[in-house]
């Protein structure tokens, strides 16, 4: 699809404009808040399950994810690009954090995923203060980019099966909502245009508590609305003491092996940003970012990745549908952003928002996750197109990285307990952890493969990659910019 360009007199708001009165500014930020919210809160609803999580420590994950985005946020638009774009939750680290959780079950899971947030952050910091990034950047096509986006969507097959398995039935109601919603009704109505996802949540939702209160979802069925944990959660976090705002689940740990496959979520994050970067500026109007604005980015969002792992949440990257939003609206205020990204602060100390979250039931999740995934595979195999896919080489490689993207994680959750690699330790916790993430076999593969073989630049979509990497908003707005 071809690209659109919003000029600055195409804006209703510019970046340092201010709407007026602020009352209309509040409305404009929440929008953002309501747009992200549905991804933002789906990883820790697949992550406190998965580690064996009650309702208050959910509530507390969702908490913590909240705060941790608002600051992410308040970071890139004062310090990093300065432009209007939203910092969230990256989907790109749940193939390493899923690993760790095998490893180390419970909050001592969230302990080494801290650990592995803050030292990769600060390798973030370096890449992109430093400029090295504009240096990698040029050894990254789109033959690496595509298959590693479209692992992180398919490697999470067996989380949403799980997830949706536990009721099919409101699993499927659930994607049939998002299908209607995002695809027939999107393009008439603009409130489902901007939350297709949020409203498919609600509407499944009441589904599920109407059939909770009717008693044909009995008490500790999976569908089933339990508001029982609510009444112990408290409404406003603790800034001091037991479970206060830092590091709420302990001091952070540290493993090699974890920090290697975290290190390759980064890179899939900063390229997915680089991508964003180009998009957002375009639709601001200021034309394309500078080397110096996308190194500043880089670098804010490893700061951001820091206060994540300080307030107990996961690796934040920009959300790219807000940049949507932003095209939609026509309004690149940043004093807007920053509105939202103090209210999802807000919302984060306000402990009660996330326990209720928190009583989604799991079957509902599971079929956003369906969908969700699936969209974010097919976005990165998008991003083949920009290369010659009539190339022997090119169909080689991209097919033999997603399928070692699939086929190492799987032969290496079958090994026994016991199994290590010539005998060392040290390096077999390394192999392990590395060869569980599909996002890291496939980030590794893809940069030998497509860098060792031969290829001319135009072969590689070298050429077509360099200004545009992720182009998620043209997928997603225009065609509802043009209805």
């Amino acid at each position: 699809m071809a690209s659109q360009t919003v000029t600055p007199t195409d804006l209703n708001y510019g970046l340092d404009d201010v709407p007026k009165p602020f009352a209309k500014a509040v409305g404009l930020g929440l929008q953002h808040v309501l747009t992200m919210f549905g991804a933002t809160i789906a990883v820790p609803l697949l992550l406190g399950p998965a580690m064996g999580f009650d309702g208050n420590q959910i509530a507390l994950l969702i908490s913590s994810v909240f705060i941790a985005s608002g600051l992410a946020t308040i970071v890139q638009v004062k310090f990093g690009t300065r432009l209007p774009i939203v910092q969230g939750v990256s989907f790109a680290f749940l193939g390493p954090f899923f690993a760790i959780i095998a490893a180390h079950p419970g909050e001592s899971a969230m302990r080494y995923i801290a650990g592995g947030i803050l030292a990769g952050a600060l390798v973030e910091m370096i890449v992109g203060y430093s400029g090295i990034f504009g240096v990698l950047r040029r050894y990254i096509t789109p033959i690496t980019i595509g298959p590693v986006i479209a692992l992180i969507g398919l490697s999470l097959f067996g989380a949403a099966s799980f997830m949706a398995g536990q009721n099919w039935w409101i699993a499927i109601l659930t994607i049939a909502a998002i299908f209607v919603f995002s695809l027939i009704l999107a393009p008439r109505v603009r409130m489902f245009s901007l939350f297709p996802i949020l409203l498919a949540v609600v509407t499944a939702y009441v589904v599920c508590l109407v059939l909770t209160v009717a008693g044909v979802f009995p008490e500790g069925s999976p569908a089933a609305v339990s508001f029982a944990a609510m009444g112990d959660t408290p409404w406003v976090r603790n800034v001091v003491g037991d479970r206060n705002v830092f590091l709420p689940w302990g001091t952070p740990l540290f493993d090699v092996g974890f920090f290697i496959a975290i290190l390759a979520a980064y890179m899939a994050s900063m390229i997915e940003s680089f991508g964003d970067y180009h998009a957002i500026s375009r639709v601001a109007g200021v034309g394309e970012p500078t080397g110096k604005q996308i190194n500043r980015g880089i670098g804010a969002e490893g700061i951001g990745c820091f206060l994540t792992g300080l307030v107990g949440g996961f690796a934040s990257t920009s959300y790219t549908e807000n940049i949507g939003l932003v095209g939609l609206t026509k309004v690149a205020s940043r004093a807007v952003v920053l509105i939202g990204a103090v209210a999802l602060i807000l919302l984060g100390l306000v402990s009660k928002i996330g326990a209720v979250i928190a009583t989604i039931p799991g079957p509902v999740v599971g079929g956003v996750y369906c969908a969700l995934f699936g969209l974010i595979a097919a976005v990165g195999l998008s991003n083949l197109q920009k290369a010659d896919m009539n190339s022997q080489r090119n169909l080689m490689i991209v097919g033999f990285v997603i399928f070692m993207g699939l086929v190492v994680p799987n032969y290496m959750g079958g090994l026994p307990d016991d199994w290590t690699l010539f005998g060392i330790d040290g390096l077999t916790r390394v192999v392990r952890t590395i060869g569980s993430s599909g996002i890291a076999v496939g980030a590794i593969l893809g940069l030998l493969l497509d860098n060792l073989i031969p290829g001319t630049q135009e072969e590689r979509g070298v050429v077509s990659a360099e200004p545009e990497v992720l182009r998620i908003e043209d997928e997603v707005t225009l065609p509802h910019r043009e209805g």
